[in-house]
């Protein structure tokens, strides 16, 4: 505070106060803490509650119950929900883990993806629900801000399986496609089944979560940092929760017989990309799409079906009160009256909208036509 009443008498104005507001917002989020949902899909055996446990450092899947074979075949997708707060420097994040045991098990995987959609669809419509409500100032939010999608690396691109369930979701959440295992894999292998899986991204016209662009004023090693994300994509990953000591160095790896693969080693995975991308770099622009596009768009589509469903009751009361009215009109409730002339207001205003936008689009087209005369 000092340094900032300092620095305005330089500037030879008086110190008014308002740039200690990042300072407030900062104290007040740090206060109410933060709050992280991932969703994590792919089949048995790629590695993944592994994965989920490197990144946070933490045990989530100490009683799990693997299935054998013959409860595989039949096995439906199910959601596992897993939460635990996570405290570091003084910030306090509640993370929640949407796993989904059983996805792609089955002999029949057909109806995989409903569940995973089902579960984010209805977390966005309790959140509209709540929003909607009257007490709206601890509204805890359980949409899911990302999901972690896991390719096998056994296969040579995306297999029809994972094309489904990405259209199915890529509107819904955003996506951030794993290679699993990438340690069965070499470095050509890797990049090229990198390679595959963008080319049929594009050609199917899947929408993944896309890194935004740095600001100007970013500094040289933080725009390198984002280059570098950006080109990794997908991740390839590989998962470990052993520690080895290598060369009188404790690491997070895997032992072989012909040596040992270090998690944290760039240049064995791209395991530190992905937990930078997660959680220090990205972790917040996650919940902003998430809020902006995602939701806003689910937002939008149940006010069009609510006003759509107003529309018509409001049609079919105004049948039977012209029908009923004189023989009936006793029979008319006061409330069924005041909702018909609020929706017959909404109606008006709404034909009052249609024709200022046709005028304007009319004024749109004359003046493009001007504009090409002049020419």
């Amino acid at each position: 505070m000092a340094f900032l009443r300092l620095l305005a008498k330089k500037s030879g104005r008086d110190y008014i106060g308002f740039a200690t507001l990042p300072d407030q917002v900062h104290r007040k989020s740090v206060k109410r803490g933060f709050e992280f949902t991932l969703m994590v899909v792919g089949e048995s055996g790629l590695g993944k509650s592994t994965l989920i446990n490197s990144l946070f450092l933490e045990d989530l899947y100490k009683n799990r119950k693997i299935p054998d074979v013959s409860e595989r075949i039949h096995k439906t997708t199910t959601v596992e929900k897993k939460t635990m707060e996570i405290e570091e420097r003084g910030v306090r994040v509640r993370l929640t883990i949407i796993d989904t045991p059983g996805f792609g098990d089955a002999v029949n995987c057909e109806d995989s993806w409903k569940v995973c959609t089902n579960y984010i669809e209805e977390q966005f419509r309790q959140y509209f629900t709540d929003e909607s409500g009257l007490n709206r100032r601890n509204i805890q939010d359980n949409r899911v801000h990302c999901c972690l999608y896991f390719v096998p690396p056994w296969g040579h691109s995306l297999r029809q399986m994972d094309l489904e369930m990405l259209k199915r979701l890529h509107r819904k959440v955003n996506i951030v496609l794993v290679i699993a295992k990438a340690d069965t894999l070499t470095a050509s292998e890797v990049d090229k089944l990198k390679k595959n899986i963008l080319n049929d991204i594009k050609e199917h016209d899947i929408q993944i979560y896309e890194f935004p662009e740095c600001d100007s004023d970013e500094d040289e090693e933080f725009k390198q940092q984002d280059r570098e994300l950006k080109a990794s994509v997908p991740f390839a990953v590989v998962g470990s929760n052993t520690i080895l000591e290598v060369a009188g160095r404790k690491i997070r790896g895997r032992q072989y017989p012909w040596g040992v693969v270090d998690v944290e080693n760039p240049k064995h995975s791209d395991f530190i990309k992905l937990r930078t991308m997660i959680i220090s770099t990205h972790m917040q622009d996650l919940k902003d799409v998430t809020e902006d596009v995602h939701y806003e768009n689910f937002r939008a589509q149940c006010i069009s079906q609510i006003s759509q469903h107003a529309r018509e009751r409001g049609f079919s009361f105004s049948r039977k009160l012209k029908r009923d009215s004189a023989p009936y009109e006793s029979d008319i409730s006061d409330t069924d009256r005041l909702l018909f002339e609020k929706d017959e207001e909404i109606r008006r205003m709404q034909e009052i909208l249609n024709q200022m936008q046709e005028k304007l689009k009319g004024t749109a087209q004359d003046r493009k036509h001007e504009s090409i005369i002049d020419v």
